[in-house]
């Protein structure tokens, strides 16, 4: 097992044994349930601020949009208007796709040497696996606010009726937990089983994995086995949101583990390789119209320069350019 692999498992499971050690004992469940969250929150947001705020100040002195078919040119031929885009309009349509479809990597190929050729094969599980996983992360979230809405939305309970459409029998079963698991389940078998892509993974690549199913176990965990105290986890959760914490007598040791696994993951977040759920929408290969043809671009920021032309030039060197042999338009 690679070294990269036993790092990222181990730095995950000692966190998860400092939370449930913390949350055993009475006076730490206010650090783990009351004051990690709260930091956890506070450098999320500020830290997404501030890699949103360094990105949009970058400098893009070119059109640099990624295409992948035919550019606007002459009117009798056909423009592929999505892979390359000429007006806002129709950037606007593409990045629609690329978030919501993940259209890009609908369209990944990958090349593998058979023989003495070379075969290409289309990448749908990867692509069916990103969508299950955003997806069901989307779900778990939106229905998450529960916990911190009182009265709960009806647009929540429509959600959850969704999500729970196979029940059969109590707990509720929510498709959308188990669908998170396996789908980060999946991704992590790729990283491991494909040898090219297990080469390039670092430790970067397999902590958030782990953090992310460490997050969706314990969550499974509580709600299926464990059957925690949802008043108890109700009541801490709204006196976060109410900025009048609480810890109740009966919260389960579980819930702080849970808790401290978001907290890290909200934390590393911001400096991470997720930070591409931001950073989507102010990439230029993406957000850019690839107009070069119609337009010139200039960059805003060029400072004025004096130009030396090179009539200029002869004159201040004529007579060294004459000794050294070099041709001039004038003698004298």
């Amino acid at each position: 097992m690679s070294l990269n692999i036993i790092m990222s498992l181990v730095a995950v499971v000692v966190l998860g044994a400092i939370a449930f050690v913390g949350g055993s004992v009475p006076g730490l469940q206010s650090v783990f349930g009351i004051w990690i969250p709260y930091a956890a929150v506070a450098v999320f947001f500020l830290g997404f601020a501030y890699r949103i705020f360094k990105w949009a100040k970058s400098p893009v002195p070119f059109r640099i949009p990624t295409t992948c078919g035919q550019q606007k040119s002459l009117s009798w031929i056909k423009q592929n208007k999505i892979d390359n885009p000429s007006s806002t309009k129709a950037v606007i349509l593409r990045m629609f796709f690329e978030i919501v479809t993940f259209r890009s990597l609908f369209r990944n190929t990958k090349s593998e040497i058979k023989g003495d050729r070379i075969s290409y094969e289309w990448e749908i599980w990867l692509w069916l696996a990103a969508l299950a996983f955003h997806y069901s992360f989307l779900a778990v979230l939106f229905r998450h606010l529960r916990f911190f809405l009182e009265p709960v939305p009806y647009c929540v309970k429509i959600v959850e009726t969704l999500d729970s459409f196979f029940q059969v029998g109590l707990p509720v079963v929510f498709a959308s937990g188990i669908v998170l698991f396996a789908a980060v389940l999946y991704l992590f078998a790729r990283r491991v089983m494909i040898p090219q892509v297990k080469y390039i993974s670092l430790i970067a690549d397999y902590f958030p994995l782990f953090l992310i199913l460490g997050i969706a176990g314990t969550g499974l965990y509580m709600r299926y086995f464990l059957r925690v105290d949802i008043v108890a986890i109700k009541t801490l959760t709204m006196g976060l949101v109410t900025l009048k914490p609480l810890i109740p007598a009966n919260v389960s040791s579980m819930l702080f583990v849970h808790l401290f696994l978001i907290s890290t993951l909200l934390v590393y977040f911001p400096f991470s390789k997720l930070m591409h759920m931001g950073g989507v929408f102010l990439s230029p290969t993406r957000n850019m119209a690839n107009n070069s043809r119609m337009k010139r671009h200039i960059n805003p920021w060029n400072p004025d320069l004096e130009f030396v032309t090179y009539e200029k030039y002869e004159n201040d060197f004529r007579e060294k350019m004459i000794e050294a042999g070099l041709p001039v338009e004038k003698e004298s």
